[in-house]
C-alpha cells in the first residue's frame, strides 16, 4: 500500500523536525511551497513559526485560494502559529478563536506533558472560544491545547521538537491522512508561483 504523503507548508517556521515523526508513523514528508505542491499531497501541516510572517508570505505568493482548497479537501493540522492561521480570525478552517501569545512572550515559553508526551509551548496561542462541534482532545491545567474537528486538528504547542518520534499527535494525524477520501481538481500554475528554497 502506498505511503501517505504529508506536506508541511515551508514558507517559514519549523519544517524539517516533522520528518522523523511522520516517517516513524509510516508516512512520507514533503516540504510544500506552492499551489501545485499543496494539491499533490494527502494531508497538510501548517507548522509553528511566526503567524504574521506566514500570512504575509501566503499573500505574497498568492497561495490563499489554493491553501483554502487544499485544506477543504485534505486533512490539515495547525501547530502553534498554524493553529492561529486556521482559527476564525484568519482562514477560518476550524470554528474556534485564539489569542496570540496567550501564555506570554518568548521568556514565558515552557515545556509540559500533553497526552503523556513532552511538548514545547513557544509564544503559544491560547484557545479563547470553541464551537461545541470542536472536540477538545487534551487540556493542560484546564486549558484546551489540542482540538479536533472532522479531518482537522489544531495544537497550541510543538510536539515535533521532542526527539522521541513519533509523537501521539503525529500518529493521530497520520491516521486521519490514511483514511481514504476523494480529491477534487487543483489550481494551475497561474494561481501561484513556488518560492525558492533560499
Amino acid at each position: 500500500m502506498r505511503r501517505p504523503v504529508v506536506g508541511v507548508l515551508a514558507l517559514q517556521g519549523c519544517v524539517e523536525r516533522h520528518r522523523p515523526h511522520l516517517e516513524a508513523c509510516g508516512a512520507a514528508m514533503r516540504a510544500v511551497r506552492c499551489a501545485e505542491e499543496l494539491l499533490a499531497v494527502d494531508g497538510i501541516i501548517l507548522p509553528g513559526g511566526e503567524s504574521t510572517a506566514m500570512l504575509r508570505l501566503i499573500d505574497v505568493y498568492g497561495l490563499e485560494p489554493a491553501l483554502r482548497q487544499a485544506c477543504r479537501e485534505r486533512p490539515v493540522w495547525g501547530i502553534c502559529a498554524g493553529a492561529i492561521l486556521i482559527a476564525r480570525e484568519h482562514l477560518s478552517l476550524m470554528d474556534y478563536s485564539v489569542t496570540r501569545n496567550g501564555y506570554g512572550r518568548q521568556l514565558e515559553s515552557r515545556r509540559a506533558e500533553v497526552a503523556g508526551y513532552p511538548v514545547a509551548f513557544i509564544r503559544a496561542p491560547r484557545i479563547r472560544e470553541a464551537d461545541p462541534s470542536v472536540e477538545v482532545v487534551a487540556r493542560l491545567e484546564g486549558e484546551p491545547v489540542w482540538l479536533a474537528s472532522g479531518s482537522r486538528m489544531a495544537t497550541t504547542f510543538h510536539p515535533e521538537l521532542t526527539l522521541e518520534p513519533p509523537s501521539p499527535m503525529h500518529r493521530a494525524f497520520v491516521e486521519l491522512v490514511s483514511r481514504p477520501a476523494p480529491k477534487a481538481g487543483g489550481y494551475g500554475s497561474r494561481h501561484s508561483r513556488c518560492p525558492s528554497n533560499t
